[in-house]
């Protein structure tokens, strides 16, 4: 497996930022080797270092991934750079479906989205009930909350509670409303050493190492829902897509024994990736 990541300062190194720069990947001359666009919580959280070994040792198939925001994966998969598609933005992906460049879409697994915060917690977000509430009173007292602001997945869900809050909180940008244009590690390092809130996936939470005293203050809502998907490029619009090995890692993670194997994967005793496919 290789992963394009980009190391972090040992001084604010929480957890690796995944290079948004596509380095080529030569594919192996046999046709035995794939590539991958993926978000970068999945690379974060090290579920494909648990992963993808087993895969290989099951199909001799080597899986190359380039981990960036789903937005990003999405435009280097319309690129034709790739042979697979995991991300987690259910209409994007539909849509990328519907454009042509995919050949069907599978939900994959799930885990939810988290708000964290200081444990002062200045806009008392711990006593709301639900992610729209709690949106609300930080825009209320104009604390600081930090936004990847960077069309992934996580910025992609952000946007829709904020708009479903009826709040536009780019207008407040560059005051309280923190855009990093940034991965997710990146976006908790400023929002741990700024004190501001934000929105995480769960699985890189749990793998994040810089919380400080920073803890989850709003989780259990049902907005907050976050849905894998994972996609083969279709060969007709991209014709250098390796369809054999790449249909064959997609059936993989959607039998029995892909769906174990994300089942398996634990962090600390706790399940990251709970499978779901269809």
């Amino acid at each position: 497996m290789t992963i394009v990541a980009k190391t972090l300062p040992a001084a604010i190194a929480g957890i690796a930022i995944v290079s948004t720069t596509l380095v080529p990947l030569a594919h192996g001359a046999d046709g035995t080797s794939i590539l991958v666009q993926s978000t970068t919580s999945t690379a974060n959280s090290g579920l494909y270092d648990f992963l993808l070994p087993k895969f290989s040792a099951d199909t001799g198939i080597t899986v190359h991934v380039v981990a960036v925001g789903t937005g990003q994966a999405l435009r280097n998969a319309r690129n034709c750079d790739g042979d697979v598609l995991l991300v987690h933005a259910k209409s994007a992906e539909e849509k990328f479906v519907a454009d042509g460049y995919g050949v069907r879409r599978f939900d994959l697994m799930y885990n939810d989205f988290v708000l964290v915060g200081p444990p002062e917690d200045p806009a008392a977000i711990a006593a709301e009930s639900t992610a729209l509430g709690a949106l609300k009173s930080i825009a209320r007292g104009e604390a600081k909350f930090v936004s990847r602001g960077d069309n992934s997945g996580t910025h992609k869900k952000e946007m829709t509670l904020w708009r479903e809050a009826g709040i536009d909180p780019t207008e407040a940008s560059g005051r309280w409303y923190l855009e990093t244009g940034s991965g997710m590690g990146a976006a908790l390092n400023t929002a741990v050493g700024s004190g501001a809130y934000t929105m995480t996936d769960r699985a890189t939470w749990i793998s994040f190492r810089n919380k400080r005293d920073f803890r989850i203050l709003l989780e259990g809502d049902d907005s907050l829902f976050n849905q894998y998907g994972v996609i083969a490029v279709d060969p007709q619009r991209c014709p250098s897509v390796r369809q054999a090995p790449a249909q064959v890692f997609v059936d993989w993670l959607l039998s029995n024994r892909g769906q174990d194997v994300i089942a398996a994967y634990r962090l600390d005793g706790k399940q990251l990736f709970f499978p779901n496919a269809d």
